[in-house]
C-alpha cells in the first residue's frame, strides 16, 4: 500500500545554481535559508554535512532521497532540534527555531505560555529502540501524553491517561501489547508502537527518518496503512523509491548539497537516472578536509 496523491498541481519550481527552492506562495511549514551545517574532524578542521541548502516543505507528504551520508537525516534533524544550523535559518510554521524559546529536559516550553518552535514536531527514527524508553509499551506512550500535557499546560489523570493509552492502542491494532516490555517486541511492533507514542503528542508534522528500512514486506505494509489514515504533514527520508514516487513532492539531496524539488514520480525517475549516470557535479570535494576553519561556537552568518 502506497499514499494517495494529491490531485493538485505541483508548484513551479525555480533552479538557482545548486540550490532548488519552490515558488509556493504559501507559508512554508518548513523552511531552510541558505543552511549550512559543519562537523568536526577528528584530525581538526571541519567539513560540510549540508551546504547552504535553501528549500520549503509546503505538501502534505514530501520525500527526502539521496545516496547514504548525503545529508537526509542532518536535513530532518534541523527541524526537530536534533541538529542545528552553523549557517543560514530554519524555520518551523514561521518561527525561527534559534530564537523561540526553547524546551526544558521534561518537553516544556522555557517560557511560561508561549511554545518552542519543535513542539508540533514528532520524528520517528528508522531504529525504534533509540525512542522506546521505557520499560513497557504502556509506559512509553505515558510519557508522551505526559511530556505533552506539560507542554500543553493540561493535566490528564492517570485514569483518563489509561484509557488514552489505551484507545490508541487500539486505533492501531496494538491493544494486546500494552502491558508488554518494549524489548520484545518484534521490528514492526516496535517501530509502530514507536510511532504511537509520537503520535501521542499530537505532532502537527511528523518526520520519518528511513521508516521502512528494517521492516518485512507485511510490517512496512502495516506501517504504510497508519501513515496513509494520518492528517499530519509528512517528511521521510527513504530509499524505498515507490514509496517516495507516492508522495506529492520530493526533493533530492546529494554530498549535502539540494539538487531538486518538485513532483515526486518525476524526481524518483531522475534521481534513478542520476544513480546510474552519474550525479551533476559527481566528485565535487564539499569542503576540504584539511580546512582549520573553527566552527566552534555555534552559528554564523545570522
Amino acid at each position: 500500500m502506497f499514499f494517495r496523491r494529491s490531485t493538485r498541481q505541483p508548484a513551479p519550481q525555480q533552479v538557482q545554481g545548486e540550490q532548488a527552492v519552490s515558488a509556493s506562495t504559501s507559508m512554508p511549514a518548513l523552511e531552510l535559508e541558505s543552511v549550512s551545517v559543519f562537523t568536526e574532524l577528528p584530525e581538526g578542521g571541519h567539513r560540510r554535512i549540508l551546504k547552504d541548502v535553501s528549500l520549503q516543505f509546503t505538501a502534505k507528504r514530501t520525500a527526502v532521497l539521496g545516496l547514504n551520508g548525503s545529508g537526509k537525516s542532518t536535513l530532518l534533524g534541523l527541524f526537530n532540534g536534533l541538529t542545528h544550523p552553523d549557517e543560514g535559518i530554519v524555520r518551523v510554521n514561521g518561527v525561527d527555531t534559534l530564537e523561540a524559546p526553547s524546551r526544558d529536559s521534561k518537553g516544556a516550553s522555557s517560557r511560561a505560555g508561549s511554545q518552542g518552535a519543535f513542539e508540533g514536531v514528532g520524528m520517528l527514527f528508522a531504529q525504534p529502540e533509540a525512542q522506546l524508553i521505557m520499560p513497557t509499551v504502556a509506559e512509553d506512550i505515558d510519557l508522551s501524553l505526559r511530556r505533552a500535557a506539560a507542554v500543553e499546560g493540561s493535566a490528564l489523570s492517570g485514569e483518563q491517561r489509561r484509557e488514552r493509552i489505551r484507545e490508541l492502542l487500539r486505533e492501531r491494532g496494538l491493544e494486546h501489547l500494552e502491558n508488554q516490555s518494549v524489548f520484545t517486541l518484534s521490528g514492526g511492533e516496535k517501530q509502530l508502537v514507536a510511532l504511537t507514542s509520537v503520535l501521542a503528542a499530537r505532532p502537527q508534522i511528523l518526520l520519518l527518518d528511513e521508516p521502512t528500512t528494517l521492516l518485512d514486506l507485511r510490517n512496512r505494509a502495516r506501517l504504510l496503512k497508519h501513515l496513509e489514515s494520518l492528517d499530519q504533514m509528512l517528511v521521510l527520508s527513504t530509499h524505498d523509491l515507490d514509496l517516495a514516487a507516492s508522495c506529492d513532492e520530493a526533493v533530492i539531496i546529494h554530498d549535502g548539497r539540494l539538487l531538486a524539488q518538485g513532483d515526486a514520480a518525476q524526481l524518483v525517475q531522475q534521481y534513478r537516472t542520476w544513480c546510474a549516470e552519474g550525479f551533476p557535479n559527481e566528485g565535487a570535494d564539499i569542503e576540504d578536509a584539511g580546512d582549520s576553519t573553527d566552527t566552534a561556537g555555534g552559528v554564523h552568518g545570522r
